[in-house]
This record gives C-alpha cells, structure tokens and sequence, in this order.
C-alpha cells in the first residue's frame, strides 16, 4: 500500500525542481534556451512537477507564506500540461530568470523552519 507523502516531501520537490532548472539553464542566453528542445522539455517537466507539488501544499502552509504565488504555480503546470503548444518560451525563460531564484529561496527558507520546529519538537 502507497503511503501518503507528507507535504514537506511536496515542498522538496518544489526546491529541487527549481534547483534543477537554474542548473539546466546555467550558462545559456535566452535565445539558447529557446533553441534547445531537451533543455525546454526538462524545463517545462519541472515547472510541471512545480505546479503538481503546490496542489499538495495545505492551505495553512499557503497562508503562512503568502509571498509565494502558490496559484500561479498550480497555474503554469495546467498550462504546460492542456496547452503544451502554446507556451510562450519568451515568457517561460522570463520565468526562470525572475522567479525561480526566488521561489527557491523562499522554500529554502520554509523548509529550514520547518526543520526547526520538528527539531524544536524532539527536544520538548
């Protein structure tokens, strides 16, 4: 039987995820990104996983954190996956290099709290 992830586990995969398109992206210009079908297709799998992962984040963890655009994660992946063939790539490298430093960061920053208070926890 599958056991439930718990959504620290979803907020890993977002910071991975991120992690792992700066480091695809590491040295290209935008018109390289653009050319480069592999890089998009990873890219674009990971903004996927992204917005997957977000849908499992609850609620109370969203609020806690509202400078996150949680929504427009969730909403990039439905438009990755219902209308693959209109992705702007323009906007997608925008993307990348205005938000994804950011996000990562932000989740960085989350799950180090997060640890925290578990290890806060243990110790009570």
């Amino acid at each position: 039987m599958k056991k439930d992830r718990d959504y620290i586990m979803f907020l890993e995969d977002i910071f991975e995820s991120a992690k792992n398109i700066e480091e695809y992206t590491r040295g290209f210009s935008e018109i390289k990104f653009c050319s480069n079908e592999q890089v998009n297709d990873a890219v674009m799998r990971r903004f996927e996983i992204i917005g997957e992962a977000t849908k499992h984040i609850p609620v109370k963890i969203k609020r806690k954190y509202p400078k996150i655009a949680w929504k427009k994660m969730a909403g990039m992946r439905n438009v990755l996956i219902h209308e693959y063939f209109g992705v702007n790539k323009d906007k997608l490298w925008k993307t990348i290099k205005e938000d994804v430093p950011d996000l990562k960061n932000k989740v960085a920053k989350i799950l180090k709290e997060i640890d925290k208070g578990n290890k806060a926890k243990k110790l009570i």
